[in-house]
């Protein structure tokens, strides 16, 4: 982040301040800003959505002013009206439904989730409701994972003792896992379904396993 750094340059903050500062601005700020590439995909999606209910707008003026007594052309325009409504809601659809999902991004980024898409993937996102900007429905859920799949956030007290050297169960893991097609094993499914359930079910949901 060079531009922060000059920006806060310019602003008159120390040298010796600008590498601690900008790391403590690169943590917060996707607590409260949607990313560049998350943004860009909703305007787009507005704008080409807009453009094609504007289209047939037009083509049932154009229809309109050729109608006459034409009960052809009638037809035509009933089922363009037909249509158009249909485009509109499918567009209010779309955009409330990429609104939802920004915002149960959102919160699992602030609630410090390791692996988003795997926490995501263990909601009941049919409890879940957005009502303006506030979700109602998920703060109790992501509470219930942090109790008893703590290894899914960062912040959650591990289940080891702090300090004895070990990791805790569904820590960051280095080896293969024994789940994905490219790794199968099944001696090594059988001891991590004994020795660690939790990172068994975390390994199978990463693998696309969902039972």
């Amino acid at each position: 982040m060079n531009w922060l750094k000059e920006l806060l340059k310019k602003a008159g903050v120390a040298e010796d301040k600008l590498d601690a500062l900008v790391s403590d601005i690169g943590k917060e700020l996707p607590k409260h800003f949607i990313p560049k590439d998350k943004y860009n995909e909703v305007a787009e999606t507005k704008k080409q959505l807009e453009k094609d209910i504007q289209d047939r707008d037009k083509q049932l003026d154009d229809l309109k002013k050729a109608v006459g007594s034409n009960e052809d052309l009638k037809q035509q325009i009933e089922k363009l009206q037909a249509d158009n409504k249909k485009a509109a809601e499918d567009w209010q659809a779309k955009v409330a439904q990429l609104r939802f999902d920004f915002a149960i991004e959102k919160a699992l980024l602030e609630a410090k989730a390791r692996r988003p898409k795997a926490v995501k993937a263990l909601l009941d996102l049919s409890k879940v409701k957005l009502d303006g900007d506030q979700l109602i429905g998920l703060a109790e859920q992501i509470k219930e994972l942090q109790k008893t799949d703590s290894y899914l956030f960062v912040d959650a007290t591990p289940s080891g003792k702090v300090g004895d050297g070990t990791n805790p169960p569904g820590a960051d893991h280095t080896e293969a896992n024994p789940w994905k097609k490219d790794t199968w094993n099944l001696t090594q499914q059988g001891r991590i379904l004994r020795t660690d359930p939790a990172k068994a079910a975390q390994l199978k949901l990463e693998a696309g396993i969902k039972n």
